[in-house]
């Protein structure tokens, strides 16, 4: 590389900085996008950060800048943001939007089973809280499974894959090689809510945009649309708390 070069190239941008309001440091996740056109603030209540996400060409100093003058704006929002709880025996856990309460039965041998309106978990305490989550994530692969499943097949797209994983930032995405992936707290919520995610990202095999014609699609599949979106706006952030603690 030429001296030229190097004197002109920039450096990497840290992938997190901290704002500090009133004494108290808050983290800061750093993304350039090259379709942004401004700055753009929003928090995460999964890792319990906020993200700035600034134009391609945007000096860094200016996004530190507009970080810091929305030091209130960011102390403000990350303090809505519920408590986490732990899966351990007396939470209650909301499956399929429905308060099931953690009972440990640790005289019973298996693993996990629904019974009288409780998650009941058998076995050694110290594994409780991964049974748990691993009983959520089945259920969510199972339920998931079935309305994308179904969705695909009112279109008449094919499905590669379907994956459950804990994503921070989206309950759901997809590519155009037919694979699927959805957050495994969809299973938390009231299942006209899971159903409108599946068609959502059903709907992206057909048309890998937001455009009118996409949601013609989502609509015809999931005529609760608009009810599961309200649910999500109100509710989607508390989701996160479980399993955290």
């Amino acid at each position: 590389m030429s001296i030229v070069r190097r004197l002109f190239q920039r450096e990497p941008d840290p992938q997190a900085i901290e704002v500090v309001h009133e004494g108290v440091a808050y983290p800061v996740a750093l993304r350039r996008m090259p379709q942004a056109r401004r700055f753009t603030l929003r928090v995460r209540a999964a890792s319990r950060d906020a993200v700035l996400s600034m134009p391609a060409r945007a000096r860094l100093s200016d996004a530190v800048a507009f970080a810091h003058r929305h030091g209130g704006w960011i102390a403000t929002r990350l303090a809505r943001i519920p408590e986490g709880l732990g899966f351990h025996p007396g939470v209650v856990v909301p499956l399929r939007g429905m308060a099931h309460e953690v009972v440990h039965r640790p005289e019973r041998r298996g693993t996990v089973w629904v019974e009288d309106g409780a998650i009941h978990v058998a076995g050694d305490a110290d594994f409780l809280a991964r049974r748990v989550q691993d009983f959520l994530k089945r259920e969510a692969r199972r339920d998931l499974e079935a309305a994308t499943r179904r969705h695909a097949a009112a279109i008449g797209v094919k499905v590669t894959r379907i994956g459950i994983r804990d994503q921070a930032s989206r309950w759901g995405s997809a590519s155009s090689t037919g694979a699927i992936n959805y957050s495994w707290r969809l299973i938390l919520a009231p299942p006209f809510v899971l159903d409108y995610l599946a068609a959502h990202e059903v709907a992206h095999l057909r048309e890998m945009n937001h455009s009118p014609r996409f949601w013609r699609i989502v609509r015809d599949l999931c005529p609760h649309m608009e009810a599961a979106k309200a649910w999500l706006r109100a509710n989607g952030a508390n989701l996160h708390r479980y399993g955290a603690g």
